[in-house]
């Protein structure tokens, strides 16, 4: 099956998505919530993004490249202000960030049939 060849960094974005929904959920407890705010904000955004980009590998979908380049940059994003912040939950948050990071980065990057298939339909 075409998404086996994804299963690391589709994992890595499970991982992720499931990180920063915590993270945002605990951020929520903290005593200064409105210090926490960019952070629950990125959080939700990441793990939305991550849930996106995890399905188009699913689907061997021809976005699924483009996705992950942009997946990896709000992975990144995410994971600096989650490292700004001392709280477990963030610091977890920040390494399941980075991590999705590198993996998203690598897919995006390698040439494949997604890559292939987007270059012959816009050739059309």
């Amino acid at each position: 099956m075409a998404h086996e060849q994804y299963r690391s960094c589709i994992e890595a974005c499970n991982d992720c998505a499931a990180a920063c929904n915590h993270c945002a959920t605990a951020c929520l407890q903290e005593p200064d919530v409105k210090a926490m705010a960019r952070c629950i904000a990125l959080d939700i955004d990441c793990a939305a993004m991550c849930m996106l980009a995890a399905g188009a590998m699913a689907r061997d979908s021809e976005q699924a490249q483009p996705i992950c380049a942009l997946c990896a940059d709000i992975c990144e994003t995410c994971g600096e202000e989650c490292a700004r912040h001392s709280m477990d939950h963030c610091q977890q948050c920040a390494q399941a960030c980075r991590r999705c990071a590198d993996e998203c980065r690598r897919m995006s990057q390698q040439p494949g049939e997604a890559s292939t298939r987007g270059a012959s339909a816009q050739a059309h």
